[in-house]
């Protein structure tokens, strides 16, 4: 395959979150919680095109992933990829103003892979507090990508996706003690802490530091909190739970967080050196 796959990050935490990997081709778009101006701003900062997307798949139905996906869709005529039941989640949340054509939706089942252009993508369930949701594997020639964010806890499909993966980006959303400590009322603290809230940086660090290949390349933690996280912090504990089990970033891997409200810049899949 001739075509080099890139990544962007446009957004990563409960303000928005967005995805996007393209080749010369065809590009996908996961999840689209960024609101539609900022979304077209950055593509046109980064010289994209919204021809070029050629289907936006979702993981679930909260706002901040889903917020743009149906004026995307509409404006766009994107196919958007999603369980019958997040569909009728982004239909019944009053927070959409614009809901995905129907003509535009494509119910996906859990572990049936599907294709969009290069891409081979299959879903896998993700516990969470929402109508549904799930994480994504995506292939594209012999790279393989695992996606895994608001993650209540982890399972045994997550550790294998984590298993196989050459690129990682995994929610490391909250430390702990900074939760507990901060200005959250009990009951949001208790949702985020619960099996299906979302990962603090320690549940984070001692899955990777359990699950992670000699393949992996580069491992992106995402949706990290404002509130109750810095990018320091959790780099900084995910790097002590994996030094301790002999992986070292920088030497092995790459780790780096995404940040919260503008763009990574654009990394080159397939091309990274350990």
């Amino acid at each position: 395959m001739s075509n080099q796959l890139r990544f962007i990050s446009l957004g990563s935490g409960s303000s928005g979150n967005c995805y996007y990997f393209y080749d010369d081709t065809c590009g996908l778009m996961v999840d689209a919680g960024v609101g539609v101006r900022t979304i077209k701003k950055y593509f046109k900062d980064y010289g994209l095109s919204f021809s070029h997307i050629s289907a936006i798949i979702v993981t679930h139905d909260h706002a901040d992933h889903v917020k743009a996906v149906g004026s995307l869709s509409r404006d766009h005529f994107l196919p958007v990829y999603a369980t019958a039941s997040v569909h009728h989640g982004i239909y019944r949340n009053y927070c959409i103003k614009t809901k995905v054509p129907m003509a535009n939706q494509r119910v996906i089942q859990v572990g049936e892979a599907f294709s969009i252009g290069d891409f081979s993508v299959t879903a896998l369930p993700v516990p969470h507090d929402s109508t549904d949701c799930v994480g994504y594997v995506i292939c594209y020639g012999d790279i393989r990508i695992a996606l895994l964010t608001d993650v209540g806890h982890v399972t045994s499909d997550i550790e294998q996706a984590i298993r196989e993966a050459d690129y990682l980006i995994v929610e490391s959303n909250y430390d702990r003690e900074m939760l507990l400590r901060g200005p959250y009322p009990e009951r949001l603290k208790t949702r985020i802490i619960s099996p299906t809230g979302h990962l603090s940086n320690d549940e984070c660090g001692e899955v990777l530091a359990r699950c992670l290949s000699p393949q992996i390349k580069r491992v992106w933690l995402c949706h990290l909190s404002q509130e109750n996280n810095r990018p320091d912090v959790a780099v900084d504990t995910v790097t002590r739970h994996l030094t301790a089990n002999g992986i070292v970033p920088g030497t092995h891997l790459q780790l780096q967080p995404l940040q919260r409200k503008t763009p990574t810049g654009t990394f080159v899949l397939g091309a990274d050196s350990k």
